[in-house]
């Protein structure tokens, strides 16, 4: 996991319209960047959803959610539409955003290891630095989390 205090890698990337967006364009606003597994898997769902229904007050407070994984523009786009969400989900199939911020790692799951992504949720603030940090986040919790994270 990437240091509090440090300055967030810069990226570009492809949103679920197939637009670009880097980090860089959002300097000024806080970013929370969060990093999930897969497009309609029932924690990811969760977690998208909760970050949907609180987007009005994450706004307020002068802040963007950016979600990013390994899907597709094409599965990012379905994921967008199927649940109405109203922020931007980067897709990163090469993995260069997700290994840059150190969030691809080992997992073990019913005894059976494999590499996949941690689901990572940094706040960004507009400078750019990094100054919030959550790996293993519980998927419900988070949205919760880093919209008191904002306070």
């Amino acid at each position: 996991m990437l240091e509090i205090g440090s300055k967030a890698p810069d990226f570009t990337l492809p949103d679920q319209n197939g637009d670009m967006h880097s980090l860089s364009q959002y300097r000024g606003q806080k970013v929370i960047l969060y990093f999930y597994p897969r497009d309609n898997t029932a924690g990811c769902t969760k977690q998208a959803c909760g970050f949907a229904e609180r987007y009005p007050q994450i706004r307020e407070k002068g802040a963007v959610v950016l979600g990013v994984s390994k899907d597709s523009v094409k599965s990012h786009k379905n994921f967008e539409t199927k649940y109405g969400l109203p922020f931007t989900l980067l897709a990163d199939p090469e993995r260069t955003v997700i290994e840059a911020y150190d969030v691809w790692k080992e997992k073990k799951n019913y005894g059976k290891v494999s590499m996949g992504v941690v689901r990572t949720t940094y706040l960004i603030d507009e400078e750019g630095v990094i100054i919030k940090a959550m790996d293993k986040v519980k998927a419900a919790d988070n949205p919760e989390q880093m919209l008191a994270a904002l306070s």
